[in-house]
């Protein structure tokens, strides 16, 4: 089950590196706001062709849970792709993947305070490493600007997303028993609504902007890979070994976007952003070894297939 739930994290690390530079190939292409509703109007369309029996079926649980998996949407998805995509119009692809590595630590943070989950001084240490490397990239390799809070206005934003993501899986111990397909869909339709007036907004300022071919091929990369298929497979990893040792896999979002933002868009590699890698993946490394030995998901473990 653990190699499985393994496996299932990685693929949903590599769909999400995908997104940031995603994000940052659709400048030009695709507005921010209209990028984030039609990913999520395709997204619902698809689960739809597969769902609707499935959802009939499970209509009675989800009807009794129906805030919450629209919570899911508008948190998870809407909010934190919104800021994503925003993120990346005043900072890099490479410092957005990065920053990324900031969800597992806020977890581990959040498990803590309001449930009380065991941490131990291994994964104390590798939260340190995790967020020394997240200021160094949102620092652009010196830390001195963030005593003077000279932050990059994208960085600002992919903090935003940060608590929005880490909220959401934090959420998902209260997820209700259904199917994979109903647990997509409710907070795909959420999404795609609660990105509706961030559209209306965007238009409202002039800056919508319709996708070209290149913006369309964008816009289906994110509504398949990042919305369906590594939501899907996050969803199955949080059940198999619980939202802290699930989150920590979050810290690959780093070297697969890094690695796809340097062969994809051409960003230039830092010396900077090397450390702050270094930092992120020892800092998983050190924090899954050195893991309470009883350790329990604290996400339901009923199934969804």
């Amino acid at each position: 089950m653990q190699a499985t739930a393994y496996i299932c994290l990685v693929i949903a690390t590599l769909c999400w590196g995908g997104n940031s530079v995603a994000g940052k190939l659709a400048v030009g292409h695709v507005s921010p706001m209209m990028l984030t509703f039609l990913r999520w109007f395709l997204a619902v369309a698809m689960i739809a062709l597969i769902s609707v029996p499935q959802l009939k079926k499970d209509w009675p649980v989800a009807r009794k849970n129906l805030p919450l998996l629209l919570c899911y949407g508008a948190i998870g998805y809407t909010l934190f792709n919104a800021m994503l995509y925003s993120a990346v119009q005043y900072t890099t692809a490479i410092n957005v993947a990065i920053e990324q590595a900031g969800i597992p630590m806020l977890i581990f943070l959040l498990n803590f305070v309001f449930f009380r989950t065991g941490i131990s001084l291994a994964q104390c240490f590798g939260f340190a490493m995790t967020l020394v490397g997240v200021a160094l990239t949102a620092a652009h390799g010196d830390l001195a600007t963030l005593l003077q809070l000279q932050l990059n206005r994208g960085d600002g934003l992919m903090l935003i997303a940060i608590v929005a993501y880490s909220l959401y899986t934090i959420f998902l111990r209260w997820k209700p028993p259904v199917d994979w397909r109903t647990l997509m869909a409710f907070p795909a339709v959420a999404a795609m609504l609660t990105s509706l007036p961030l559209l209306l907004w965007e238009a409202g300022r002039g800056a919508a902007q319709w996708p070209d071919q290149a913006g369309w091929g964008i816009t289906l990369y994110t509504a398949i890979f990042p919305s369906l298929l590594a939501q899907i497979l996050y969803i199955k990893g949080v059940e198999a070994i619980g939202a802290n040792r699930a989150s920590l896999f979050i810290n690959l979002v780093p070297v697969f976007g890094t690695l796809l933002s340097v062969a994809l868009v051409g960003e230039t590699l830092q010396s900077f952003h090397m450390v702050a890698l270094a930092l992120t993946l020892g800092g998983i490394a050190i924090a899954e070894k050195g893991r309470p030995k009883a350790s329990a998901p604290t996400a339901p473990a009923s199934p969804v297939d």
